[in-house]
């Protein structure tokens, strides 16, 4: 059984994976979209800074990220004057640089989903007479949402994982930022504290090994629907 001060670990991961979810979902919904649909100058650049977080040392992308939101970063100097926030040594701050280290893994996901949309449905409901917005409403996006959904749950897992970017970024806070990373590094460093890591450690591959299962599930749900559907037009 978990601790009282376990348990509290574990809830600030889910907070903060789930934060950092809601918030990148829109933008990686966007971007995929963009690099999949999109043809426009500096393309090949966009794909590679998106996916940047995946080739750069986590702590280089934690670096960064504290010199953008630092008190005299640009976007941090920003947040602070105009709104009297801070997210350095927060775990508001956590749950960015958990959501940059996910941003790559949601675009692939959601990209690959969306080229996989049959063309031919989408020019059909188009002949039909639906205009551009609803033929994405009811052609694209319902048979790009497994994929959208798998991108949110192989991100979320990924964030459950994140650690180098987050302790340069925010440190190793208790109760604020110490996710379940963090919290095993911290019980590593203290002599016969094996049951606390073992613990941790195995709610920790829980979470990422149901994860992924479940992503997978969705990535071939999805491709027998668009199946299912493209047989039936055609």
């Amino acid at each position: 059984m978990l601790t009282a001060e376990e348990w509290a670990i574990v809830a600030l991961s889910l907070r903060v994976s789930g934060v950092a979810m809601a918030v990148t979902l829109p933008l990686a919904f966007a971007l995929a979209y963009l690099l999949a649909r999109g043809r426009f100058p500096g393309r090949s650049l966009v794909d590679a800074v998106v996916h940047l977080p995946l080739v750069l040392p986590p702590v280089v992308t934690g670096w960064l990220l504290l010199l953008a939101f630092g008190r005299n970063g640009p976007v941090g100097g920003w947040l602070e004057s105009a709104f009297g926030v801070s997210v350095i040594f927060r775990w508001t701050g956590a749950a960015i640089a958990a959501g940059i280290m996910a941003l790559p893994l949601m675009v692939r996901a959601i990209r690959l989903s969306i080229d996989a949309v049959d063309r031919r449905l989408e020019g059909a409901a188009r002949t039909l007479g639906a205009g551009r917005w609803r033929t994405f409403a009811t052609i694209t996006l319902p048979l790009c949402w497994p994929g959208v959904l798998a991108g949110l749950v192989l991100g979320f897992a990924r964030s459950i994982g994140e650690f180098g970017a987050t302790i340069t970024f925010v440190s190793n806070i208790p109760d604020e930022t110490r996710t379940l990373p963090i919290a095993i590094y911290t019980a590593l460093q203290i002599p016969g504290n094996d049951g606390a890591v073992w613990r941790l450690a195995g709610i920790s591959v829980a979470l990422s090994l149901a994860a992924l299962v479940l992503s997978e599930w969705l990535v071939r749900h999805g491709r027998d629907g668009q199946d299912g559907r493209a047989g039936h037009v055609l």
